[in-house]
């Protein structure tokens, strides 16, 4: 049987035409990546950078005017209380005359009513933490039982944090305290004088703690007067975090909120507890060249205090507040969500296919969304949905 050019022609434009039709029946199925719908813990939480800072520093200043003797005293010393800083000699005997003596015997008074009111204020943290212990071990009796909630019990365990902080602090204010009275009364004593002569020693001023340097802030040999900064000193051991945050996400951050510290420089995060959030705001422009209104969050370490040796005064930490948990919610990869006549949807796969389904959303933090509504565990989501994709579509799991 003999074949035209005309008649080869046509039977191959209607195999083509046949192929064609197949493959509109038929479709490549596309690519996707899916993910399933699990069923875990979500962790809420408000990410920004802060600094470490020593919790109690202390400015030692000038008791009493003359020549400062120059201070050897180096950034980073190590000190303790029979520590010498610094000298102060005489440099004009004329300054020190009776109205002088009066001020010193008023800045004696003065001090000894700051001892009595550190002393009180120390007493009153004892109880305070007295309390708070009492309180975090009848919430450990309680909780297992299930008498109180998780927040009741973690609202126990920051009280009971905070408290020991704060003896912490009550025994810093009344070692300060103290250290101010003695100076005090060693500027008094300066004045040992007849009707006629003032006689008049040189001043030592030793360390009020044990700690180190800070800051050097009259090194040379100068003449200074009453209350001139020489030197600032503090213990390093005694770290806190400062991080400033904006004062949208301040509202929703709570007293005892857990804090994890990530890309410190140590080789695993670190925890701590959220002890104030202070009540006033302050504008910080931001890199982009914006109005912040930002608030500080102040918080402690719940670390061994070997865990944090290395770190120091000022140094930068990336912290993560939390701000809500669950411990059992329906989750889904933010990427697989997106928007569609006003509501959140997500295209599932179903007998390989995609379907388009709409989804209720509760939290959500940088990863994961809760799924409130629409899914249930174990369902398969397409993350990154392209435009190729459409209600029906047929699809290939990578």
């Amino acid at each position: 049987m003999r074949f035209s050019l005309k008649t080869l022609l046509w039977g191959t434009l209607l195999i083509a035409v046949a192929m064609v039709g197949v493959s509109a029946m038929f479709p490549k199925p596309v690519d996707v990546q899916v993910s399933a719908v699990v069923s875990g813990p979500l962790r809420v939480t408000v990410q920004e950078d802060g600094k470490t800072r020593i919790r109690e520093k202390y400015t030692v200043s000038a008791p009493v005017s003359g020549r400062l003797s120059r201070i050897e005293l180096n950034e980073g010393d190590f000190i303790t209380e029979k520590t010498l800083l610094a000298v102060i000699l005489p440099s004009d005997p004329a300054i020190l005359d009776k109205r002088t003596a009066a001020e010193a015997n008023a800045r004696v008074q003065a001090a000894e009513s700051a001892v009595r009111r550190a002393q009180s204020r120390q007493q009153q943290a004892r109880i305070n933490l007295e309390l708070s212990e009492s309180k975090f071990d009848r919430a450990k009796r309680l909780r297992p039982e299930g008498a109180i909630s998780q927040e009741e019990y973690d609202i126990a365990k920051s009280e009971r944090l905070a408290a020991a902080q704060a003896i912490e602090t009550a025994s810093f204010d009344s070692e300060i305290a103290s250290f101010e009275l003695k100076m005090a009364k060693a500027a008094l004593d300066q004045f040992s004088a007849d009707d006629v002569e003032v006689t008049v020693e040189p001043f030592e001023i030793y360390s009020p703690i044990t700690g180190r340097v800070l800051r050097v802030l009259q090194e040379s040999s100068t003449v200074v007067a009453v209350g001139t900064p020489l030197i600032e000193v503090g213990d390093p051991r005694n770290l806190e975090m400062e991080i400033d945050v904006l004062s949208t996400d301040a509202v929703k951050i709570q007293s005892g909120a857990e804090v994890t510290i990530e890309h410190w420089g140590g080789g695993s995060p670190l925890k701590g507890n959220v002890r104030v959030v202070e009540p006033g705001a302050f504008t910080k422009i931001s890199s982009l060249g914006v109005e912040e209104q930002r608030v500080n969050v102040i918080a402690d370490f719940n670390e061994p205090p070997e865990r944090i040796a290395t770190l120091g005064d000022g140094y930068r930490i990336e912290a993560r507040i939390t701000v809500n948990q669950l411990d059992n919610a329906i989750l889904v990869p933010n990427s697989s969500l997106f928007r569609h006549d006003r509501r959140w949807h997500v295209l599932a796969v179903e007998k390989g296919k995609a379907m388009l389904k709409p989804v209720e959303t509760g939290l959500q933090n940088e990863s994961q969304t809760q799924i409130v509504g629409g899914l249930a565990e174990g369902d398969s989501v397409i993350e990154y949905p392209s435009d190729k994709l459409s209600p029906g579509t047929a699809v290939r799991v990578l």
